[in-house]
């Protein structure tokens, strides 16, 4: 009898201590993140969407001033400068990619040594030196284009001052993009059920401010640079920027951080050289031979992956052989044995290449909403009443407008009934989310092409209302709601964990490198268009055949995806072994999670 009282206590004292740890799992956020005094966070008072809102504030203004300069920059450049539309179109597109492929520099910074909250305070500084030397550029009369109020020959250190502030924007846009997306995802965990729920809502809501900064940027700011001072909307961006600065740092005590961990590109490297020096050896028929973190030591490396059978050759470099060490305790060779997880890493980033690759056609359409679909739009009937019209870059407001009824019925109505239908936590994968995206680009520069056909057969094309520019604006901004989130998150998520500033920058690329092959596109265009004396770039729009163009690009995106449909089937999600907090009933179970995305 006194064995069996003996037994029972003893099972009450383990289930009281499993429930105790199980507490601790939910009371505390155990995903190497750190709070602000440098201890492991309490979940209560740390991250989630208290935290992540003061990060989007930040992003509110930093996308005010983006847009609110990029979109309306080709009309500074044309008109104030007096620089003709394919010169205006190169500049603005060459700034465009400049500001979108420097955060592949800040957000490598960020991982590897800075920090990502460091990196957001720091190029946010920048960003506001650019700006500041950009509204000096408007009040200091010796930096101002011309003495007098139409310019005629517009002052050469003016536009040497100008660039100088948007080359600053540009680097400050270089640590603050890449980081402060990331950063705000951090602030779920993804082994808590409801948090993880939460971050799949995170990047659609995070778009949402994305695009109320946008709309302002594309109407009042751009309206207050049109009709009343390019001065006055540089200092409003100003003060704004200044003050979301200052919010963001207030937030300090509610964020959870991550400590960067090094460069990411030695242990890749370390990969491939181990799989080359043991390329001989065959690869085993059971991958759990293959070299990896022991369990007693998992808790402190973070999150592991599982093998996935694709570049087995890279699986080489976790081949254990004779005589290797492989006690944790006692440092191995890591440029002979590297860990499974390491070579899942390597493999993540590999298997990423060909995707990023067949995005660049959808950047390539970004990048004419802020060019040519402006120019158009200013020749235009700009006239809402007899008495009022809009400036020509508001029109861009629509496609802000589109996005943001796109995610808003994505998150709220779609993602809810395609959870059901599919069981799939995400409603469907990320890459479909995208390729639904890129058939929405080839429509909208077909559409872009019919209009611009029109404008140029019509008897007075500046009589046309510039609203007939609306279906392409809204079909891709529809389709931004689908593929530019998509990007964020695809490239959020399935780098490895060590690398998430830089997977935003990647994301960022594509739109960079989009508005270089725009740059480049044209003046090959220009090149072979021009041999038969009829380029399609005139001197202005009505001499010019943009409807080509236009079909041309809507060619290249229908050809791209098909290409990118057989590679997205194809295509092996990141496989996570996790340990799955459940909110709901505060249970604690291990499990696989391949992030079908």
């Amino acid at each position: 009898m006194e064995q069996e009282m003996e037994k029972r206590k003893r099972t009450s004292s383990t289930a009281s201590s499993e429930a105790n740890t199980i507490r601790d799992e939910d009371n505390w956020v155990h995903d190497s993140s750190l709070d602000h005094k440098g201890r492991v966070p309490l979940r209560a008072s740390t991250g989630v969407w208290k935290a992540s809102l003061f990060i989007m504030t930040i992003e509110f203004s930093e996308r005010l001033s983006y847009f609110g300069i990029a979109t309306n920059l080709i009309t500074y450049l044309t008109q104030l400068l007096h620089q003709d539309i394919k010169t205006a179109a190169k500049n603005v597109n060459f700034w465009a990619g400049v500001t979108t492929i420097m955060p592949l520099i800040g957000g490598f910074l960020a991982d590897a040594y800075a920090g990502r909250f460091s990196m957001v305070l720091f190029s946010s500084l920048i960003y506001l030196m650019g700006l500041s030397i950009l509204t000096m550029s408007q009040f200091i009369p010796s930096l101002k284009p011309c003495s007098t109020k139409m310019c005629q020959q517009p002052r050469k250190l003016h536009e040497v001052v100008l660039f100088i502030a948007l080359y600053f924007i540009s680097v400050g846009t270089g640590g603050h993009k890449p980081c402060l997306q990331s950063f705000g995802a951090d602030q779920f965990d993804d082994d808590h059920t409801e948090e993880r729920k939460k971050k799949m809502s995170y990047f659609n809501w995070w778009n949402f401010a994305l695009c109320c900064g946008l709309f302002l940027g594309v109407t009042a700011i751009v309206y207050v640079q049109d009709y009343v001072s390019w001065g006055v909307a540089d200092l409003v961006l100003t003060i704004t920027m200044a003050f979301t600065i200052v919010t963001f740092y207030m937030g300090k005590a509610l964020y959870r951080y991550r400590i960067p961990e090094g460069s990411p590109l030695v242990p890749m490297l370390q990969v491939l050289v181990a799989a080359i020096r043991k390329r001989k050896l065959p690869n085993p028929s059971n991958p759990a031979l293959l070299f990896e973190v022991p369990e007693s030591h998992k808790q402190s490396q973070g999150r592991l992956l599982l093998h996935t059978n694709r570049l087995r050759f890279l699986d080489k470099a976790a081949i254990i052989e004779e005589n290797e060490n492989t006690s944790w305790d006692q440092k191995h060779n890591p440029w002979r044995l590297t860990t499974l997880t390491r070579v899942e890493e390597v493999k993540l980033i590999l298997n990423m290449i060909p995707i990023w690759l067949t995005s660049l056609t959808f950047g390539l359409c970004v990048a004419q909403a802020s060019t040519f679909f402006v120019k158009q739009a200013a020749i235009m009937d700009l006239h809402i009443t007899d008495n009022f019209k809009i400036p020509p870059a508001s029109i861009y407001s629509l496609g802000a407008i589109a996005m943001l009824i796109s995610v808003t019925v994505y998150d709220k109505i779609l993602v809810p009934i395609l959870r059901k239908a599919t069981g799939n936590e995400r409603g469907i994968n990320i890459l479909t989310r995208i390729g639904i995206g890129m058939i929405f680009s080839v429509v909208a520069m077909s559409a872009a092409a019919l209009v611009e056909t029109k404008r140029l057969k019509a008897d007075r094309p500046q009589s046309m209302s510039v609203f007939w520019l609306a279906p392409q604006y809204i079909i891709l901004g529809f389709g931004d709601g689908f593929t530019l989130v998509g990007l964020q998150e695809y490239f959020y998520d399935q780098v490895p964990d060590s690398m998430r500033s830089l997977g935003i920058a990647f994301y960022l690329s594509v739109i960079a490198v989009g508005s270089f092959i725009s740059s480049f596109l044209i003046i090959v265009v220009d090149h072979v268009t021009g041999k038969g004396g009829n380029s399609w770039f005139g001197k202005d729009l009505n001499s010019s055949r943009l409807d080509n163009f236009y079909w041309l690009l809507a060619a290249m995106n229908g050809l791209n995806l098909c290409v990118y449909g057989l590679l997205a089937r194809g295509y092996t999600y990141k496989n996570v072994e996790r340990r799955v907090v459940v909110a709901d009933d505060t249970s604690l179970s291990n499990g696989i999670d391949q992030s079908m995305a």
